[in-house]
Order: structure tokens, then C-alpha cells, then sequence
């Protein structure tokens, strides 16, 4: 049990940074649409991915060098295109407006949750290699300090999700919506940019 608290505040530590993921559930909660889905989503992800890193699968990726480069590179891919899909928002009236403008329908907000998780090195990198590697240290306890790392996702998204949510009534201003298209589209192109030259070791 004692390793329940340092999962829960390594899990904490490496998702707080605004990344893809959070990125994409901010803008989510913001626009108040399917947010519980975009929540659990980017959670449930997390919980298998910290789960095959508690038993082991981390271990095996950094063995398997031309996977981590078919993931880095579709990662890159992927964000390079998410990058100018918000560059692109930020320069047209209509997607300045809270409403269905800002949100994409079910099936769209499920596929890009899922592909902003799934197509993300950094994920793997965070969950699975560093989690799966500091909760094997715990030896027989590495399984309590996969959980407390889940308990982490799980608080981090939904509070992250739904505090969005709450703000977005005062974040109505277009000019507000226009900052936060560019600024992410900036933390995406940094992060391709440090994808395309990370040297996974």
C-alpha cells in the first residue's frame, strides 16, 4: 500500500505538463461538447497503458527500436496535422464561437481522442516506459503503484475536463478562443518537433 502514494505523484507529475492529450481536453471541456467521452477516453487509455507497463510491455518496446520509430513518426504525423488544424481555426470567424463550431461530432471527438493518446510516443514514453520501469522497482508492491498512477489519470482528466468545462462561459471572447487555437498549435509543434529528434534509449 505504501507504494500507492508515489504512484499517484509520479503518475501526477508526468501528465500535468500540457501536452497533446491535455491540450485536447481542455479545448474539449471548453466547448462543453461530449466531454465525458474525450474524459474517458484519454483515462481508460491511460489505465491499459500504465497497466502493460506494471507488467512489463516497456521492457520489450525500448528492445523493439522500428516500433518506437513507426510511433514516433506517425506521432509526428499526426501532430504536424493536428498543429495546422488549429492554426487554421484560429483564422476563421466561425470557429471562434462556443458551440457546435468548436466540437466535432461523436465519432470525430472519439477517433481524435483516440489517435492524440494512441499516436503520441510521449505516451508510451511516459506510461508505459518511465511508470512500468519505477513501478518494477517497487518489486511486489509494483502493482499498488500502478494503481495510484491510474488514480492520477483518473483525477487529472476529469478535473481537468470538467474545470474546462466550467470556465468556459467566461472564456466566451473570440479573441480568447483565437490565443488558445495558436497556443496550441505551438505546444503540437514543439512536440513533433522534439518527437522527430528524441533519441528513445
Amino acid at each position: 500500500m505504501l507504494a500507492l502514494l508515489p504512484g499517484f505523484l509520479t503518475g501526477l507529475s508526468l501528465i500535468v505538463a500540457i501536452g497533446a492529450q491535455n491540450a485536447f481536453v481542455i479545448r474539449q471541456g471548453l466547448t462543453r461538447k461530449y466531454v465525458l467521452l474525450a474524459v474517458m477516453v484519454c483515462m481508460v487509455s491511460d489505465w491499459i497503458l500504465i497497466a502493460a507497463g506494471v507488467a512489463g510491455l516497456g521492457a520489450l518496446i525500448v528492445q523493439l527500436g522500428w516500433l518506437l520509430e513507426v510511433l514516433r513518426w506517425f506521432g509526428v504525423a499526426y501532430l504536424l496535422w493536428f498543429a495546422y488544424g488549429s492554426i487554421r481555426s484560429a483564422f476563421k470567424n466561425d470557429a471562434l464561437k462556443i458551440g457546435e463550431a468548436q466540437s466535432g461530432n461523436l465519432r470525430q471527438v472519439f477517433l481524435s481522442a483516440m489517435a492524440i493518446t494512441w499516436l503520441n510516443p510521449h505516451v508510451y514514453l511516459d506510461t508505459v516506459i518511465l511508470n512500468g520501469s519505477i513501478a518494477n522497482s517497487f518489486g511486489a508492491q509494483a502493482w499498488f503503484f500502478g494503481l495510484g498512477a491510474m488514480a492520477a489519470s483518473t483525477v487529472w482528466f476529469f478535473g481537468l475536463g470538467y474545470a474546462s468545462k466550467a470556465a468556459a462561459g467566461v472564456m466566451s471572447n473570440p479573441l480568447f478562443w483565437k490565443v488558445l487555437d495558436l497556443v496550441i498549435a505551438a505546444i503540437m509543434l514543439t512536440i513533433a518537433g522534439l518527437l522527430a529528434f528524441y533519441r528513445f534509449g
